[in-house]
């Protein structure tokens, strides 16, 4: 591949198409002149985590062969944190283990890919809430927590007599005052359904998907449903029952929202892989920062081992913080936005059980815990209760969670000390009576972004300062959506405006030809 060199430094094109990216440079000072303008644009993508595979899978459908693509990933493999292990005698995924193909993009990409005959949906009979001392169902018919249905609510026994008069009362109470503009979780849902409503099924339901706490997370961006039906709808249970009544179910999954493939979700990371085979992939090269050009038309992406990356768009597929850094010298005014968006440590524990140290079946596909049960599992998975092809007549998989905002007790712990934390509260939760006799975890330093308050004018900042950096956009968990189908939608919408930027940029220089 032809490169030029200087010092440290240097300056690459496209390993796929073997051509030349620069046409000269001068001075003592290093600096780059005279970026040549190919007939193929030169995008870089930062991250190869699954915002980073999607838009480089939906730019080569939009673009075809007419684009030179970069990926460059700072660890050792791609995938982030999809992770499949083999354990317990099985293929498991240590990390995300689901991908809601309630969202059409998630369910077209599994198709595109052709992974359908791979899909599997939960087997389980629904999912349990921890609290006061005993394992109690979710109440069927209800959207993060909040109930459209009373019957179940009283059959759970999650609120005492009490509880249940007050979220009645939502029926009958009044409108109530003008919302603030970005409300959180907790002031839409307290002043119309009650404090154990809120405590006990939507503060356990938003933390397991969040890690986060829903009287600081904001309802615009965390839970936009929610905040739709509280400023649309006198009364939230009213409102909800409307909604579900209009509901469709997801085509093609047997009425699923979830679902995962068998083999783990990797194999949806080998299948966009694929797609990238031809491109310049490269995996343990840190980025470090992205600066415009010295022509002001294009920009130069630095790795952390001095080669740099002339590119005509440039998408930024990094955790907040970590782009917030590469930008900084270039625009610190984007850097100020995405360096506002906070980070909480999280971690999965995988523990394999025999079937004997499991004293009843299990009934479901895990539980919750609310964080006023002050324990350290956030929530639980019976990884081979809910999915049919973990089902194991020797072995029971289980998968745990911790870290959530405002308790980070257990980062300081050792493995042995951390997994011994967990047994105990799940012999307590379900009465086990043996030890796991194989254990996995999977630590998430800064691994999930936290959407509070004031979370949409931060990403307003970012997008206008993103307006005088033409060509550079942001995409992955910290803006639209936690979850792996909101990366796949939000990497669909950042391939086509990237796609619409070079088009624009190729018609004004033919026509200025």
């Amino acid at each position: 591949m032809p490169r030029l060199e200087r010092g440290r430094t240097t300056v690459v094109g496209s390993r796929q198409q073997g051509l030349p990216s620069v046409a000269g440079c001068a001075g003592r000072t290093g600096s780059w002149r005279n970026i040549q303008v190919l007939s193929q644009p030169r995008i870089v993508i930062v991250g190869g985590g699954i915002s980073g595979l999607a838009t480089a899978h939906y730019l080569h459908r939009r673009l075809g062969a007419d684009v030179q693509l970069s990926l460059v990933e700072a660890g050792p493999r791609l995938g982030g944190k999809i992770a499949t292990e083999q354990f317990g005698g099985h293929l498991v995924d240590v990390g995300p283990d689901a991908l809601m193909v309630r969202a059409p993009v998630a369910a077209a990409l599994i198709e595109d890919l052709g992974l359908s005959d791979l899909v599997v949906a939960p087997a389980g009979s629904g999912a349990r809430i921890w609290s006061r001392g005993a394992l109690r169902r979710l109440p069927a018919g209800t959207l993060f927590g909040i109930p459209d249905r009373l019957l179940p609510l009283m059959k759970s026994r999650l609120l005492s007599p009490l509880g249940l008069a007050r979220a009645a009362l939502d029926v009958v109470l009044p409108t109530r005052a003008a919302l603030p503009e970005d409300p959180t979780i907790a002031e839409l849902v307290r002043p119309r359904m009650g404090g154990q409503v809120f405590d006990r099924l939507v503060d356990p339901l938003l933390g397991g998907v969040h890690a986060g706490r829903a009287d600081e997370l904001s309802a615009r961006s965390t839970a936009p449903d929610i905040e739709a039906l509280g400023r649309a709808n006198r009364s939230l249970y009213l409102g909800l029952r409307r909604r579900r009544r209009n509901a469709p179910k997801p085509a093609g999954t047997g009425g699923a929202a979830l679902v995962t493939l068998v083999g783990g979700l990797a194999r949806l990371i080998d299948a966009l892989a694929d797609r990238v085979a031809g491109d310049d992939v490269r995996l343990g090269s840190a980025a470090v920062s992205v600066t415009r050009d010295e022509n002001g038309t294009g920009y130069l992406v630095a790795l952390e081992d001095g080669t740099v990356f002339p590119a005509d768009a440039v998408v930024l597929a990094i955790p907040a913080f970590v782009a917030a850094g590469m930008i900084a010298a270039e625009a610190p005014d984007l850097a100020a936005a995405l360096g506002g968006i906070p980070y909480v440590d999280v971690a999965t524990i995988c523990l394999a059980y025999p079937h004997s140290a499991v004293a009843h079946d299990l009934d479901g596909t895990g539980f919750l815990v609310p964080p006023e049960e002050g324990r350290l599992i956030v929530g639980c998975t019976w990884s081979s209760v809910k999915w049919p092809h973990l089902a194991d007549e020797n072995t029971v998989l289980i998968r745990c969670m911790v870290g959530r905002r405002r308790d980070q007790r257990w980062v300081g712990f050792d493995d042995d000390t951390l997994v011994s934390q967990v047994h105990a509260e799940l012999v307590e939760a379900m009465g086990l009576t043996g030890r796991p006799t194989e254990q996995h975890i999977e630590r998430w330093p800064q691994g999930m972004p936290q959407y509070v308050v004031g979370h949409q004018a931060r990403l307003a900042a970012a997008e206008e300062a993103l307006g005088r950096l033409p060509g550079i956009r942001l995409t992955g968990s910290a803006y639209r959506g936690v979850g792996l189908a909101s990366c796949v939608a939000d990497a669909e919408r950042t391939a086509d405006s990237i796609a619409q930027v070079l088009s624009d940029a190729r018609a004004r220089s033919e026509a200025s030809a």
